[in-house]
């Protein structure tokens, strides 16, 4: 004979088979063999996506639920968002780092100058992938304008060296330019600017730049070669930058060093859009050989790179302690589910659910709490992340270089995210489950 039951409205069909033998006449002349098993597939999924729409006993479970529900979206949220967050402040420096930085830079390997080779050079420009190639001098240098004094870095540029990086997007002052009617001209850092009280607008008001000549030949020979330059502009990019680097000409800066025209200290490649730069560097590297180091952006700013690296996981994993307390909530709204269930989890077990079965349906409770929880928190950061972007409602002080906090979401933050919240929702969700497997099978006749 087959029957059709029903346990929290979900449908369940039963064999049920006369006794061939009564052990004890107490005992039932029948017994149900294949117990009671479900008409639709994954009965522990099944009847735990029941129990978290089905109606509680207790409206408080239900508030509880909520909050549970509540906490995890907005767990969820934060992690996002502190994670965009810092890849947004990575994306506004490395594109401030660019504006000075090059995507290539070639250096000597020992030394701090080379004179390199024209046919090499020659190859190293014509390569498919190198848009522009500046040779760049640089060397530290002392400044004195009008009383005020300050040590620095000099380097001379050639023509080429804005098209390589932009920096005269970042003029923020005068203008940019390097020689006129036969004046050598200086472009200063901002930091470098305020600490000498340079005026640019002054073109009458020269800085003179002092440069050591190494060791005097004799007592009377000055231990310093001097030179001016007239300071027509001033850039701001990145603290490091505009602290210490003064820019002028590079034909200038051979002459200061007294070194053959041919003398650089690196070579500084901007490659086309759309190619491989590890690519381009491979290429460089053949023609070049071991004799010189070349770094892309990173390479140039690793150090920088990898403290933002870990700043950014350091705050990943706060947040992550906060959604672990949060987990708590989780925990309280499982246990008062398992406690209103408690007929249920008996009657299912007087029907042959097993302990494992039991212990399944709650984790998969939890499970689709933590999801739906999640779910919530997803969709919450994509549409705080688009309002930031188009109407900057979290903004930064005067003085920064942006008005708001820059922000980047990236696909590749979701996938951690996921794991840690998926992780925390199921272990939030075993102690209730080892409850509801204590819920021992009372069977009552009707």
């Amino acid at each position: 004979m087959i029957r059709v039951d029903k346990v929290d409205n979900v449908e369940y069909t039963a064999i049920h088979q006369p006794s061939s033998t009564l052990i004890n006449p107490h005992q039932p002349s029948s017994t149900f063999i294949n117990l009671y098993q479900p008409v639709k597939l994954n009965f522990p999924l099944l009847i735990a996506r029941r129990y978290l729409f089905a109606k509680r006993s207790t409206n408080a479970i239900n508030i509880i639920t909520g909050i549970s529900v509540f906490g995890i979206a907005i767990g969820t949220a934060a992690l996002i968002l502190v994670l965009s967050v810092f890849n947004g402040f990575e994306d506004l420096l490395s594109g401030l780092f660019g504006h000075f930085n090059p995507q290539i830079k070639v250096t000597p390997a020992k030394g701090k100058t080379f004179e390199p080779d024209s046919l090499q050079l020659t190859q190293v420009r014509a390569l498919p992938g190198v848009l522009y190639l500046s040779e760049t001098l640089e060397e530290i240098a002392f400044f004195e304008y009008e009383g005020s004094q300050d040590f620095g870095v000099l380097k001379g540029v050639d023509d080429v060296f804005a098209r390589v990086n932009n920096i005269d997007s970042t003029i923020r002052e005068g203008r940019y330019q390097l020689e006129e009617d036969e004046r050598n001209c200086a472009v200063l850092g901002a930091g470098v600017r305020n600490k000498l009280s340079i005026n640019v607008e002054n073109v009458l008001a020269a800085m003179t730049v002092y440069m050591p000549t190494g060791e005097p030949a004799g007592v009377l020979d000055k231990p310093f070669k001097t030179r001016s330059v007239y300071p027509v502009g001033t850039f701001a990019i990145q603290q490091d930058f505009d602290n210490q680097y003064v820019l002028t000409n590079i034909a200038f800066m051979r002459e200061l060093l007294d070194v053959s025209p041919a003398t650089v200290s690196s070579l500084e490649i901007k490659c086309k859009p759309g190619v491989r730069v590890s690519d381009v560097k491979d290429q460089i590297r053949g023609i070049l050989g071991a004799d010189f180091t070349i770094k892309d952006e990173y390479e140039q700013n690793e150090a920088f790179f990898k403290v933002m690296q870990l700043e950014k996981w350091m705050g990943f994993a706060i947040t992550s302690l906060m959604l672990v307390l949060m987990a708590f909530n989780t925990i309280g709204a499982l246990w008062m589910i398992v406690l209103d269930k408690q007929k249920d989890i008996s009657i299912l077990k007087s029907m042959g659910a097993t302990d494992r079965v039991v212990h399944r349906i709650f984790l998969f409770e939890g499970l689709l709490l933590t999801m739906l929880g999640m779910g919530i928190g997803l969709v919450l950061a994509v549409a705080l992340y688009f309002i930031q972007i188009h109407y900057g409602i979290v903004t930064i002080p005067q003085g920064f270089l942006v008005e708001s906090y820059p922000i980047a979401m990236r696909a590749g933050d979701f996938i951690p995210v996921v794991l840690t919240v998926t992780g925390i929702g199921l272990l939030a969700a075993l102690p209730p489950a080892q409850r509801a497997v204590r819920v021992p099978a009372f069977l009552k006749e009707e």
